[in-house]
């Protein structure tokens, strides 16, 4: 395993580094109906991305915990894990969920996007152009019911860091972290927010990640086109994108299926090989007004 060097990010933050007893208990994340395996993932997603202050877990400011911390939380403790089942965890995530590395025969784990927790600062890719997109494309998946408020108020980042776009749809040569109640695809104008002075990152897993404007929304005069599951435009939207910004967009689905996920800068991984990965983030019905909104995030939605 490659050993990564982080410098002065080395120093946990929080509960001054010190290890504390969590105050959940051993109580898994996750629905009834769900597998012990996709319970103990959501567990392990959630900790690394919105509990672990709340669980005392000592985390770096680049998001990496170390492992035998991870290892003695109550919860994945209650569950017997140890470094090699953690190993396979990483190894078999098909959406590319966590990097683990070793540093001075310390093993430390982290969450690659998704992350709620403020003090975190992932070392992102910065998207200066729509080129940097591998696929050329950042779509967001949604529902009918969501899409009332984001039609009007724009994608918000919520609770998270960030608002997640995808690389394209699922069934399109990529591996997508859209939940199947996806109705609505919303395609941004990557170009046309640049020159917003939006900034856009690419996490390690392919992730396309922004922070939106001040107020954390990314607003609808940019996206450049709405589509239901049919892959029709959706009756009532009218595109603000100019001519040149279509003939970006035509061309990125052109040549999708052509781009290889082989093109994304990807961290340290156990085993996989890297893959074009996605999450969405719903922005519930808000009946017009999300300033100060205080969502909080569920299960399905925290494994994204």
């Amino acid at each position: 395993m490659a050993e990564a060097t982080q410098g002065s990010k080395n120093t946990p933050t929080g509960n001054s580094g010190k290890q504390t007893r969590g105050r959940g208990g051993a109580k898994l994340r996750g629905l009834p109906k769900d597998s012990p395996a996709v319970r103990l993932s959501k567990t392990l997603s959630w900790l690394l991305r919105h509990g672990a202050q709340s669980e005392g877990l000592a985390m770096r400011p680049d998001g990496y915990v170390k492992v035998v911390d991870l290892l003695e939380n109550p919860k994945i403790k209650s569950q017997s894990l140890d470094l090699a089942g953690l190993q396979q965890i990483v190894e078999a995530d098909s959406k590319q969920r966590y990097s683990l590395v070793c540093e001075n025969d310390d093993w430390w784990i982290k969450a690659n996007q998704g992350h709620s927790i403020k003090a975190v600062e992932l070392e992102l890719k910065p998207i200066l152009t729509v080129e940097d997109i591998p696929s050329r494309t950042a779509v967001h998946g949604t529902t009918k019911k969501a899409w009332q408020s984001i039609s009007s108020q724009g994608l918000s980042k919520m609770t998270r860091n960030h608002i997640h776009l995808a690389q394209g749809i699922s069934g399109e040569n990529i591996i997508s972290g859209m939940r199947k109640s996806c109705d609505i695809f919303i395609f941004i104008d990557i170009p046309k927010a640049l020159a917003a002075g939006i900034k856009f990152f690419l996490s390690d897993n392919g992730v396309v990640l922004t922070e939106g404007n001040d107020k954390g929304f990314l607003e609808p005069k940019f996206f450049l086109s709405v589509q239901n599951s049919k892959k029709e435009t959706l009756a009532g939207w009218e595109s603000v994108s100019s001519s040149s910004s279509a003939a970006v967009y035509t061309s990125a689905l052109d040549s999708q299926s052509q781009n290889s996920s082989n093109d994304i800068s990807n961290a340290v991984h156990v085993g996989s090989a890297p893959t074009l990965v996605a999450s969405s983030t719903l922005v519930p019905q808000t009946n017009g007004n999300v300033d100060g909104l205080e969502q909080k995030l569920g299960d399905v939605q925290i494994h994204s």
